[in-house]
């Protein structure tokens, strides 16, 4: 068996800087590599949330992660303790909103909104 200590997906796109910028005023992440020719990783406040953000064409990765990552049919969940409150911050924020706050029959209350990189951000809440 292999023992996991930590996961996280790295999405590959072109402005790390203004994802960076996105996910620490917006969920208050931090950036703990940052490389703009190459790699951004984030943290989140509680350090149970990890993304990895990889720069488009690195010579040095396999050739699978040079294309800039398709954003269609990914989602990024993200678990918060009030999504109505959340998503009034996201208001005020004024973000990008693809989905309205819902309540969802099988005991969600959730609300999507998109990044700069164009990744769906899910923010849902278990009832």
């Amino acid at each position: 068996m292999i023992e996991v200590d930590a996961m996280f997906p790295v999405m590959v796109t072109s402005d790390l800087e203004v994802v960076k910028q996105f996910y620490e005023t917006v969920f208050g992440f931090k950036a703990v590599f940052y490389d703009s020719n190459f790699y951004l990783h984030l943290v989140s406040p509680n350090n149970n949330i990890q993304l990895g953000f990889l720069v488009p064409n690195v010579a040095s990765q396999p050739e699978f992660l040079h294309p800039i990552m398709s954003a269609k049919g990914y989602v990024i969940s993200l678990e918060v303790k009030d999504a109505t409150l959340a998503y009034a911050e996201a208001k005020q924020m004024d973000l990008n909103f693809i989905m309205a706050l819902k309540e969802e029959e099988w005991g969600q209350v959730h609300f999507m909104i998109q990044d700069p990189a164009g990744l769906s951000i899910d923010v849902v809440q278990h009832l």
